[in-house]
């Protein structure tokens, strides 16, 4: 267990330096089957749109040993799952990392934001010069309607949770390594998690 913590703070590490959550126009482990058995009935109406229906909100089984309140990023499958004290945990579909910018380990949120500002790391404008050094926040910009910023300790790591003005790109791996959302789902994770909640990135 110690090990993994170590690894996973390794990840963490070494991707910190690739994150910043642009925007672009695998089987689970027994201890976190989450969604094992048949997906339950959406959430909510308005959670409709350009999004496959498999990644909507719903109510699903939790078969983890997982806390309530744990959130907990399958990012093979393109799932977030927050688990309930009843038994069950809400399934969020999201956009994850592309290929050389996922990560995984353990966070927790550090701080929380609606309509946040965007401003691109140091790593990323080298990358792409092209990119704006600030984008307010707003329906335009990348980070959505809320963003939840995940901390190792109490170091930012660069990653957030956030929101998009992509909805299609849901179930994808588009990102520089944050996980996003549609905006809808960011809101109401935004209401059930708070700070210093864990999040687990698998």
């Amino acid at each position: 267990m110690v090990g993994a913590l170590i690894r996973g703070a390794v990840l963490i590490s070494i991707a910190a330096g690739m994150a910043g959550c642009i925007p672009y126009s695998a089987a689970i482990s027994p201890r976190i089957e989450m969604a094992a058995g048949p997906s339950g009935a959406a959430l909510d109406a308005t959670n409709a749109g350009p999004v496959d229906p498999m990644y909507r909100r719903q109510i699903v089984p939790n078969t983890s040993s997982y806390a309530p309140g744990t959130v907990v990023v399958d990012t093979g499958k393109r799932f977030l799952y927050l688990a309930q004290a009843d038994g069950t945990a809400i399934r969020y579909g999201v956009g994850v990392g592309r290929e050389g910018f996922s990560w995984k380990g353990t966070a927790r949120v550090g701080r929380k934001a609606e309509w946040p500002d965007w401003r691109p790391p140091a790593e990323m404008l080298k990358r792409q010069p092209e990119l704006p050094t600030y984008v307010a926040g707003g329906p335009d910009n990348p980070l959505g309607a809320r963003a939840l910023y995940l901390y190792k300790g109490d170091r930012d790591t660069l990653f957030r949770i956030h929101g998009s003005n992509e909805p299609w790109t849901i179930g994808q791996a588009v990102s520089s390594g944050c996980i996003r959302m549609t905006n809808a789902d960011v809101e109401d994770l935004y209401e059930r998690v708070p700070r210093n909640a864990t999040v687990i990135v698998l």
